[in-house]
């Protein structure tokens, strides 16, 4: 039997945040990949190296992760006033699809350096030193991001002596604003979908949980962590070596969304598992990092695990934070009363390798609750760029 041999395709491999992807130019896909359908699924789930039954993504670019199985398309904005449209793509690594349904915070901080690396700014709006403003439309979510990417010598300046919690070197600190971050597509315009600040959300053979089910930066929902069973202080091992809390939680998850009106149906939920998140909250208190590092109760405003693509995160994924954020603000969410109720406009909060602070502006508007803008800071790098090769046969 003949084989085509493998296509090369442009692409750039980075790190955002506490996430890392594979990087493409809309341009520079082969034509038929270059629409949303089957074929650019099945080019960025050969990349990532899935689906793979042994979840290792050992043949492909993928760190059989959730952090690190992503794929990013950037173009020239069809927006006005945007500069490029970012489209991103969360590989499954055991099953066979690609979850378009929700934004990756970390990796917005990448989009921003690669459309200024790509070609994809207009030149006369970066500075020789300084800073430049990148309009991000996410094209997944239809939102606005605004990026302040530090500029040296008229390049992306990438080193700097900026700490990120779940990232082991530091660099150049990016902040994003993420505008309009809530969800108003959804009837009346609330970032509360059940238009309750906390419900009692009925998990079939599970029980009945406390949660605050928000759609600001991405589709979450918060339960509290003793409601649970938890501490809050749980790193990764805990948990994702129990099958049996996992399952617990999709549970859990696949009841927030029915209630969200995310899904019609619970079978739903296994082609939709970037969103919604699940997370769980508590009041600070005295924990130890995955690296080791203490972090005192005094330090954080409040505790965070959460979970991504049914495993708890690592840290924490961007999108989520945001949502942790709004939710802070609004006096009355779990979130809001884990760290010590009131009105607030940013909250520093303790996820497992670390601490991350995240502000947001909220307000009352006609009874509804809105969010302006969430602002945090993260910060990218190119790891490799060049060619990933794939075989023809696969798309």
């Amino acid at each position: 039997m003949a084989y085509l041999p493998q296509v090369k395709i442009p692409a750039t491999y980075m790190r955002g945040g506490t996430s890392k992807g594979v990087f493409f130019r809309l341009q520079d896909l082969p034509e038929r990949c270059q629409v949303p359908g089957a074929a650019r699924d099945r080019l960025f789930m050969r990349v990532i190296g899935s689906p793979d039954p042994y979840s290792a993504q050992i043949d492909g670019m993928g760190g059989a992760t959730s952090s690190t199985s992503k794929c990013v398309i950037l173009s020239k904005s069809t927006q006005p006033d945007h500069d490029v449209d970012y489209l991103y793509g969360q590989v499954s690594i055991d099953k066979a699809f690609v979850d378009w349904s929700g934004n990756c915070g970390n990796l917005s901080t990448a989009a921003a350096a690669f459309a200024i690396h790509a070609g994809l700014v207009d030149p006369a709006r970066i500075p020789e030193s300084g800073t430049c403003v990148v309009r991000i439309w996410q094209a997944n979510i239809q939102k606005t991001i605004i990026a302040h990417v530090p500029i040296s010598n008229g390049q992306v300046q990438e080193i700097g002596d900026f700490e990120l919690d779940g990232v082991t070197f530091p660099a150049a600190e990016i902040a994003l604003e993420f505008l309009d971050p809530s969800d108003d597509g959804e009837e009346g315009g609330s970032m509360f979908p059940t238009g309750n600040l906390v419900d009692d959300l009925d998990v079939p053979g599970i029980g009945t949980f406390k949660a605050t089910m928000i759609t600001a930066g991405i589709p979450t929902i918060f339960v509290n962590a003793e409601d649970i069973g938890y501490q809050g202080t749980e790193l990764r091992e805990a948990i994702n070596g129990d099958p049996a809390q996992l399952a617990r939680f999709e549970q859990i998850r696949i009841a927030g969304a029915l209630r969200m009106g995310l899904i019609k149906t619970a079978e739903e939920a296994a082609t939709r598992q970037h969103t919604p998140k699940i997370a769980f909250v508590s009041p600070p208190k005295d924990y130890r990092t995955s690296s080791g590092k203490e972090v005192k109760a005094g330090e954080v405003d409040l505790l965070v695990r959460a979970l991504s693509m049914g495993k708890l995160h690592h840290a924490m994924m961007g999108t989520c934070a945001v949502a942790i954020g709004t939710a802070a603000a609004i006096p009355g969410t779990l979130v809001n009363l884990a760290a010590g109720g009131g009105e607030r406009e940013a909250v520093r909060f303790g996820h497992p390798s670390g601490t991350l602070r995240v502000g947001a502006q909220a307000k009352r508007v006609d009874g509804q609750w809105t969010v302006t803008k969430a602002v945090m800071s993260r910060s990218a790098r190119i790891l490799m760029e060049g060619w990933v090769r794939v075989p023809a046969e696969s798309f």
